[in-house]
């Protein structure tokens, strides 16, 4: 009878042989997963006692998977799409250990049962025309950190990539040809797409070519010549929108994350009348589907329907008092 293998080679397999070679899983797939099982080896080392290589694979149950993500909510503040994300990795191994480890059905089946969490799909937010003007003015371009801002923020407005296309950006992405200057990137689910540039975002980008160290193949690089962190695209729009809201007033107290950048890209081509399909080419989107969440958001598209129909109408009413007795009557 072959041996069940232990909790620790049934996850390095996982990894190596499941993500690496048999699904080419992409890298920022293979980091999401890495680190929902880092924070669940961190608990079950709390909760358990057990060194994590010590670990057998029915001391990770549905018991201890619920209460991790129990906590995950609650101390670490994570929303339900985010404990949705990790439960996904999770359901991904034991789907994995199902085929390995078929003694252990039962306990995996029980982990496969346990349910995504709902939660409320709230419309998209997505900057104006006047803030992103204002976003785009932000950044000091007497200085090189300025001038890298302001071309990084153009982009993302522009192309609408996803903040690891975005921070992934080499020079070899960047065509500037006279017919057809576009960036190429691979996105999800490792498919290539082409997003074109406007000329004034060429004449930008190749002025900022110039500028760019030869040290570092990254378009937009840190202050090291290295790969700028997703923290540090969220820290440079933070700093940008701060200084914007002084001439903005509605950016005040909005929350402007880098996908909220890709947001205003998709309203930008939805209200120039682009046909959804394309916007999901644009954007790289698996399913039109997802590109819906546009129409919902789009307060001007459907005034524009509204103007086009006929709906019931009132008249508003005005307010009459009880006569004084009456009154009195009823308040007894």
């Amino acid at each position: 009878m072959k041996a069940q293998p232990n909790f620790a080679v049934l996850l390095q397999s996982f990894f190596t042989q499941r993500l690496m070679h048999q699904r080419n899983a992409s890298p920022h797939t293979i980091k999401s997963y890495r680190d929902t099982f880092c924070l669940l080896l961190k608990f079950t080392h709390q909760r358990l006692g057990k060194e994590p290589s010590r670990l057998e694979l029915n001391d990770i149950d549905a018991t201890l998977i619920s209460a991790f993500l129990d906590e995950m909510e609650s101390k670490r503040k994570i929303g339900a799409r985010s404990r949705n994300v990790r439960l996904a990795a999770i359901r991904s191994f034991f789907r994995y250990a199902a085929l390995e480890a078929p003694a252990q059905s039962a306990q995996i089946q029980r982990v496969l049962s346990i349910p995504s969490k709902r939660h409320t799909k709230r419309i998209v937010s997505f900057l104006t025309k006047d803030e992103v003007s204002a976003l785009l003015a932000a950044p000091d371009r007497t200085r090189w950190i300025g001038r890298r801002d302001h071309a990084l923020l153009l982009v993302a407005l522009q192309t609408g990539l996803r903040l690891s296309e975005l921070t992934s950006l080499q020079k070899h992405n960047l065509i500037l040809e006279s017919t057809g200057a576009h960036i190429r990137v691979t996105g999800k689910g490792r498919k290539e797409r082409s997003t074109p540039l406007t000329r004034q975002a060429v004449k930008i980008l190749q002025a900022w070519l110039n500028e760019l160290p030869d040290a570092s193949d990254f378009l937009f690089p840190n202050a090291r010549k290295g790969k700028l962190s997703a923290d540090g695209v969220q820290y440079v729009v933070n700093k940008h929108v701060a200084t914007a809201s002084k001439t903005c007033p509605s950016l005040k107290g909005k929350r402007v994350t880098p996908h909220v950048l890709r947001h205003t890209t998709a309203m930008e081509l939805l209200q120039a009348g682009v046909d959804r399909a394309m916007i999901a080419l644009w954007l790289g989107h698996e399913s039109l589907d997802t590109t819906q969440v546009y129409m919902h958001a789009n307060i001007a598209l459907k005034q524009q329907i509204l103007s086009k129909t006929t709906m019931p109408s009132g008249s508003p009413g005005f307010y009459k008092p009880d006569d004084q007795l009456l009154a009195f009557l009823r308040s007894l």
